[in-house]
């Protein structure tokens, strides 16, 4: 019996101790939307907005490790109710950023010119995830 003790207050503080790590820590980096970036930091965070350029952010706990990444739109289809392809712009980075902003620039506009419900995607130079988030733009 004593054993059977034992092995249940093991248990229990091992799953208290996994759930805790787990809800504090940061497991990826996180991607969200602001108006703009200036001096000031990050200008009107939200995940709705008007038609027109937006600031795309990814903050994470450790460096990213990245050099060539892109961000990419996916756009929901209400007729087949699913997200397609939209459009994708090349940024470069330094590896070892942890907070970064992507902006309008000469090569990307990071326009969303269509009202609809968008999946925004930062992506490696291999095209996999490294972060996404979705947004509402309305008229």
């Amino acid at each position: 019996m004593k054993n059977l003790y034992s092995f249940l207050f093991l248990s229990l503080f091992l799953t208290f101790f996994a759930m805790n790590k787990s809800t504090f820590a940061q497991a990826e980096p996180v991607l969200y939307f602001c108006e703009k970036y200036s001096d000031y930091g990050e200008e009107g965070v939200s995940d709705r907005f008007t038609t027109g350029y937006l600031t795309v952010m990814v903050k994470a706990d450790d460096p990213l490790k990245l050099d060539d990444v892109s961000i990419q739109f996916d756009k929901y289809n209400f007729r087949n109710g699913k997200f397609e392809y939209y459009k994708k712009f090349s940024y470069t980075v330094e590896p070892d950023m942890n907070y970064i902003f992507f902006a309008k620039n000469d090569e990307s506009d990071l326009e969303f010119s269509e009202p609809g419900f968008y999946r925004v995607f930062l992506l490696d130079d291999r095209d996999k995830t490294v972060a996404s988030a979705l947004i509402e733009i309305i008229p």
